[in-house]
Order: C-alpha cells, then structure tokens, then sequence
C-alpha cells in the first residue's frame, strides 16, 4: 500500500511553480491541484499569494491566452470561450478583456471557413432540414452565435 504523499509549504511552491511555467493557469486550475496535494487551506492562501507577488499566477493572462488558443486551435466561437471561461470562476472584466484578443475581420473568416466546410461535409444529405440542423448543431457545439448561424442557413442552405 503506498504512502499518501505529502509536501511542505517550500516543496508544493516549487512544484506549483513548475505547474505554473508550463502553461497559463487560472486561480480555480491552482487551487484543485492544491487541494488534490493535500495542502491545508492556510497553505493554500500562502501559495496563492507567492504566485501572485511573483507573476507566475494572472487571471487576465490566463484569460486573454485561453481565448486566443481556444480561438484559433480548436475554432472555438465567443459564446464558448465565455462559457469555458465561466466554469473557471473567472471575472467578467477579464472575459471581456480576451474576448478583444479576438479581431472581427479574423472571427468572421474563422466562421465563413468553418460553415463552409461543414456544409461541404454534409452535402450528401438530401433532406434540407436535417442538413441545417446538422451545420448548426456542428457551429451551435463550437460556441458560435445562433444570429450568424442562421444567416449563414439563410443565404447558403434555402429550403
């Protein structure tokens, strides 16, 4: 049976540090996997405020870099970066502030190609209706606006 381990205040730091440095995190990421190393809440709260005197810990950074990978890797819309960005318990200043990372004119080229290439996948559905509601199931998962979804339908896919 094996030792549950356990870290001092010194070594969970140093290992949230590292955890830091590999990639942007968020307070609610820090603290589950503080809580996961068994660190008592006054820990916690000395952790918390190491990261943050010396900037390994930034709610906006976080959020202005979550929203632009989520954007341009996976082709994720406004709607489900916010969402994403809500579970994480982050402020809505900070979701507004990286949702600016996003430019209109590349939004709107992301979902022209994206729409596109979901109605080139589905172009062997004969059924006009279940082929809309498959391109807007498809762009309503990725988080994109009904409002644009809909005009797009309207212009490209008529009954």
């Amino acid at each position: 049976m094996n030792p549950i381990k356990t870290y001092t205040v010194e070594e969970a730091k140093r290992k949230i540090e590292r955890y830091c440095v590999y990639q942007e995190r968020c307070h609610y990421d820090i603290e589950k996997k503080l809580r996961e190393m068994r660190m008592i809440p006054q820990a916690i709260d000395e952790i918390f405020g190491h990261l943050i005197q010396h900037n390994f810990l930034n709610e906006t950074r976080f959020a202005q870099a979550f929203a632009r990978g989520k954007f341009r890797i996976k082709k994720w819309g406004k709607s489900r970066i916010t969402r994403e960005l809500k579970i994480r318990k982050i402020s809505v200043y900070n979701i507004k502030l990286a949702l600016k990372e996003i430019e209109d004119k590349e939004y709107y080229t992301t979902f022209d190609a994206l729409a596109e290439k979901r109605l080139l996948q589905v172009e062997k559905e004969t059924n006009i209706s279940k082929k809309r509601k498959k391109i807007a199931d498809y762009l309503l998962y990725r988080g994109w606006e009904s409002a644009m979804i809909y005009e797009f339908l309207n212009e490209r896919v008529k009954y």
